[in-house]
């Protein structure tokens, strides 16, 4: 009898206490803008830039994704609570796929989560995770190493990523922002010839020869807007057409139009949209 009075009043004190934290309002989910986000403003910006670069060159070369969130509490939810819902929301990993991660730290909580995706599960399990947390991530934010202890963390989440059979990356699509290498091989090995044999023609052999490389570099410096791609280009395109004899019938000869082959390339893309859960 006394027994059962107990495991009431446990459970009245249960439900009580939801009711307090229910009453609460939730800690908002903050817009997913980059890999590492930190609320707390822990991090410096080399720091963060630093954790920045490491998950995006390992998006880029296995295609999963890693997203670290600092916050001050999770208060009133658990830390479990809050970090399926900012998973949810943020929806981290290739959308065919399902392999994100996301690795929460809730400073004044003083507690930290791995949220695994579907596909991770196998890669990830829960003993993993609770052997990355306590060993290489605790250890170091209880010295007040938080930088140290999300780049540990991020090394034992990537290295079980490694391992495991998972689709490769997609080359990611080329942006509006700058020329890639294919444009940049086709005005060498494409537009230099046509142009080489016009001011050959019109210029004579040399003056032809660095006026091509003059306009050349001015093209991919307006492409690039990078002064050093700019000159090689330009060096490039005056003894391309010095050393094929582009246009060498003189002045007012017929113009020699050559050709090669298109360099192809991409960049790197961002965060994708791929769904945890």
């Amino acid at each position: 009898m006394a027994q059962q009075l107990w495991r009431a009043l446990l459970t009245l004190a249960a439900l009580f206490a939801t009711g307090l934290a229910l009453a609460q309002p939730l800690q908002p989910v903050p817009a997913l803008q980059a890999r590492v986000t930190d609320l707390t403003a822990t991090l410096s910006a080399a720091q963060v830039r630093a954790l920045e670069g490491k998950l995006a060159a390992f998006e880029a070369a296995h295609g999963s994704q890693i997203a670290v969130l600092l916050v001050r509490s999770t208060t009133p939810e658990d830390i479990a609570a809050y970090a399926f819902r900012v998973a949810d929301a943020w929806k981290i990993g290739r959308r065919e796929v399902g392999d994100g991660v996301l690795l929460l730290v809730a400073k004044d909580d003083r507690k930290v989560r791995i949220e695994v995706a579907r596909a991770l599960e196998g890669a990830i399990p829960d003993l993993a995770a609770r052997r990355i947390i306590d060993g290489a991530i605790t250890p170091a934010l209880r010295r007040g190493d938080f930088a140290g202890g999300i780049d540990a963390g991020v090394g034992g989440l990537s290295a079980l990523i490694r391992g495991e059979n998972l689709p490769a990356p997609e080359p990611a699509a080329r942006g509006g922002g700058g020329a890639g290498i294919e444009d940049l091989g086709a005005l060498l090995f494409v537009g230099v010839p046509i142009l080489g044999a016009v001011l050959v023609g019109m210029l004579g052999r040399k003056p032809g020869a660095f006026a091509t490389g003059a306009v050349t570099g001015l093209i991919v410096h307006l492409l690039t807007a990078s002064l050093f791609l700019a000159l090689v280009g330009g060096v490039l395109a005056v003894v391309f057409v010095l050393a094929l004899g582009i246009g060498g019938g003189g002045r007012g000869g017929p113009p020699h139009r050559g050709g090669g082959p298109v360099i192809r390339g991409g960049s790197l893309g961002g965060l994708g949209g791929g769904r945890l859960g």
